[in-house]
């Protein structure tokens, strides 16, 4: 088949599979792959399968517990039922349904709005900067809410994080109004470099927190929602009311816990890197008008890329770069709305940390070369 005629998902995700080096993320898996590696976990393997919860997913709702300090987890096969389950369970509690959160978090803009349509909750926003709000937001915030959620890493705004004492502030400010504080980890696990303090006391300034399995860690899907013993049962409660209480979760579990055991002790490693990789993108791209790296430097292991260039453009740059040199930059690109300016979402995991700073560079230089 022609390479023009085929279809661009399947082009490009043959060009990314033939690929050698992968700067961004990691080379697409078979379906043959992906089972293979359910059994590379540490748990055993000739244990029963599950059944509604128990088995392996216990396993895991313990072991989440004991890395974020809390008393109890629970898993959900979504982390927007998570989420969901979350919020109206605080809301009940506080008896109070207005949620302040941000503009740019995931509930706003990837969730349809399901906390008002599921929940009949409603969303205000003490901030609408590029970053979490400070304390002196939350202090003189106009509208009474029960609820402070808190994307960490804000992920839409380009994975930022506060520094630590601002974090704590923030916290307090809700706290000094009678608020409860959830935190949106998914991608929680890889803000430990940054904050310079250990998973329980990053979630532990928290009520509640969500991870989620498969951004970081490379699971097949899944989520946990953490917190003290009696939320999580009523969190529970509400998982099979919205119809999260499956008969079986086995893949999902298994490929959660392998990635704990695998990932989970690379991520310093893979956002010390990403600051190189970062730095050699921002060189590569210093002549391009209008091109930026954001934040510089990351404050994890992923960070946004901004060209001036057509999204359509940049991604069949990138396919023929793979296609023609068996190496892939970058991933998809976007255009947030301005036509013309794109920007990728770049993520350093491990095979990136193959690539010097002059091969990124070099990598980027190629990858520019191509588009038109």
């Amino acid at each position: 088949m022609a390479e023009e005629t085929k279809d661009p998902a399947q082009r490009r995700f043959e060009a990314l599979r033939g690929c050698e080096r992968v700067l961004s993320g990691t080379r697409p898996a078979t379906l043959r792959e992906r089972i293979a590696e359910l059994a590379e976990g540490s748990y055993d393997l000739d244990e029963r399968t599950d059944v509604y919860g128990n088995g392996v997913v216990t396993a895991l709702e313990e072991r989440v517990a004991g890395l974020l300090g809390m008393e109890a987890a629970a898993f959900f096969p979504t982390g927007t039922m998570a989420q969901q389950v979350a919020l109206r369970c605080w809301a009940e509690r506080t008896a109070n349904p207005t949620v302040a959160m941000h503009p740019l978090a995931h509930p706003e803009v990837h969730e349809r709005f399901a906390y008002a349509q599921l929940s009949g909750l409603r969303s205000v926003w003490p901030t609408t900067e590029r970053r979490i709000a400070s304390a002196a937001e939350i202090e003189d915030f106009g509208e009474h809410f029960g609820t402070l959620m808190l994307e960490l890493p804000l992920r839409d705004a380009g994975f930022v994080l506060p520094g630590w004492d601002e974090l704590e502030a923030t916290v307090a400010a809700a706290r000094a109004r009678d608020a409860v504080v959830h935190f949106d980890g998914a991608r929680l696990w890889e803000t430990v470099p940054h904050f310079g303090r250990s998973l329980p006391e990053i979630a532990g300034l928290a009520d509640s927190v969500y991870v989620s399995f498969y951004k970081t860690l490379g699971g097949v899907s899944g989520a946990a929602l953490a917190g003290p013993e009696q939320f999580v049962e009523q969190a529970r409660t509400w998982r099979h009311r919205y119809g999260g209480q499956l008969y079986q979760q086995w893949p999902a579990a298994l490929s959660a816990l392998a990635g704990i055991d695998q990932e989970l002790p690379r991520l310093a490693g893979y956002v010390a890197h990403a600051r190189l990789v970062a730095s050699a993108i921002a060189d590569a791209t210093a002549g391009v008008p209008g091109a930026r790296v954001f934040p510089e430097p990351p404050h994890t292991h992923q960070f946004q890329v901004w060209l001036p260039f057509a999204a359509d453009a940049l991604n069949d740059a990138g396919v023929r770069l793979a296609e023609e040199t068996k190496r892939s930059v970058f991933g998809m690109w976007r255009e947030p709305g301005l036509p013309g300016v794109s920007y990728t979402e770049l993520t350093v995991a491990g095979p990136a940390l193959e690539w010097s700073a002059d091969e990124v560079r070099a990598g980027v230089e190629d990858f520019l070369a191509r588009v038109n």
